[in-house]
């Protein structure tokens, strides 16, 4: 792929990890303020008529999602099918996703300032 171009989200959510040792501090309740990262990628000769690989625009469904159905809430709730760690939440977020928007090559989430979880088949 030739081209990438990526947009940043940012919502807030609690959540609980299973399976850690009791004493570790993510299998309590606790929350983040969370970004989320969106790349679109395409071929040298992918582009549009416009040469965008995608309008960014064309991304305000995502944003409004992400407001209405994720931001404030728990993330045990809406990744019932597994542990809602940073990992899980970018490959469930690309795979809700990517009938939408078919140039998503990648999705990266972030739950503090210094770390990174990324999805990318």
């Amino acid at each position: 792929m030739a081209y990438r171009i990526s947009k940043e989200f940012h919502f807030s959510a609690s959540h609980r990890l299973d399976g850690l040792p009791q004493e570790h501090p993510c299998g309590r309740l606790h929350g983040h303020n969370y970004v989320v990262e969106l790349e679109l990628s395409a071929a040298a000769d992918g582009l549009d008529g416009v040469g965008f690989v995608r309008d960014y625009g064309d991304l305000a469904p995502f944003r409004r999602w992400l407001d209405e159905e994720v931001d404030h809430r728990h993330l045990n709730d809406l990744l019932a099918d597994r542990n809602p760690s940073a990992e899980n939440l970018a490959r469930w977020l690309y795979e809700r996703w990517l009938p939408r928007f078919p140039e998503l090559s990648s999705v990266r989430v972030s739950e503090t300032a210094k770390t990174w979880a990324e999805y990318r088949p």
